[in-house]
């Protein structure tokens, strides 16, 4: 980061105040895996032209008012080299050839490390050794403070082009759905689980009340009550779903 600039861009959400506290403190890991050896050449280029004009908070830090104390974003001018990381990994720990155990402590490392707050909240991990699943990996590590899970994943895909044609946006395939016609009988036939959806819903909202100030949640490992629990190693571990499986965990819940 090689200067500041003197305009605030816009003020901290009251959300993003308190993901980025002492009290809490949330990063968010984005991995894309490539199907052929990554050529970091044009990284620079990629960053400053396409993912830094996303949003803003790119290429802003957090700061506090002096006078009033709020948190707001102020736009820096953004040395990437501060956010490229590109790893090295021993050859004693691949398997075959592959190298997914480093590849999960590598994560691992860099989850529980929290980032300067002196630059924009995010970096990247190029990591360039084959695993099982990829023939290279990229790791977006960025702070909750930016946005939520969503945005961000959007912000993400948004860098991303089409293989057969550029122009157009990218896209994930979609079913689709038939169109709905009104149907009196259709109506009645749904009514029963309509009316049990909506007093389970009531029911969980009142035992989420109870819980929040009667009950004790049970110890788990996540909630332990242990002292060094923020200082306890994170395994990191994934689940694979196919696009058809998510097409029908959509088409049971009825989920456009």
């Amino acid at each position: 980061m090689e200067g500041f600039e003197e305009e605030i861009t816009e003020p901290v959400s009251p959300t993003g105040q308190y993901l980025n506290s002492s009290c809490l403190c949330i990063y968010i890991l984005g991995v894309l895996e490539f199907e052929i050896s990554i050529d970091d050449c044009q990284t620079h280029s990629l960053l400053q032209d396409v993912f830094l004009p996303i949003n803003t908070r790119f290429s802003s830090i957090m700061i506090k008012d002096q006078f009033n104390g709020e948190k707001k974003w102020k736009k820096v001018e953004v040395n990437l080299e501060d956010h490229i990381n590109v790893p090295e990994f021993s050859s004693e720990k691949s398997c075959n050839s592959f190298y997914d155990e480093s590849l999960d402590e590598y994560m691992s490392k860099i989850s529980m490390e929290h980032l300067p707050q002196d630059r924009p909240l995010w970096e990247i991990h190029i990591i360039k050794y084959p695993t099982k699943n990829a023939a290279a990996t990229v790791v977006f590590k960025l702070h909750h403070a930016l946005g939520d899970g969503y945005s961000l994943m959007g912000a993400l895909l948004s860098c991303l082009e089409r293989a057969d044609n550029p122009s157009l946006p990218f896209t994930l395939p979609s079913s689709q759905r038939p169109k709905s016609v009104f149907n009196t009988k259709a109506i009645i036939k749904r009514f029963p689980s309509t009316f049990s959806s909506t007093l389970r819903s009531m029911m969980d909202f009142g035992w989420s009340i109870v819980k929040s100030s009667m009950i004790e949640d049970d110890l788990t490992p996540i909630r332990s009550r242990a002292d060094d629990v923020k200082l306890r190693k994170i395994t990191i571990s994934s689940v694979s779903f196919t696009m058809e499986h998510i097409k029908e965990v959509k088409s049971r819940l009825d989920v456009k």
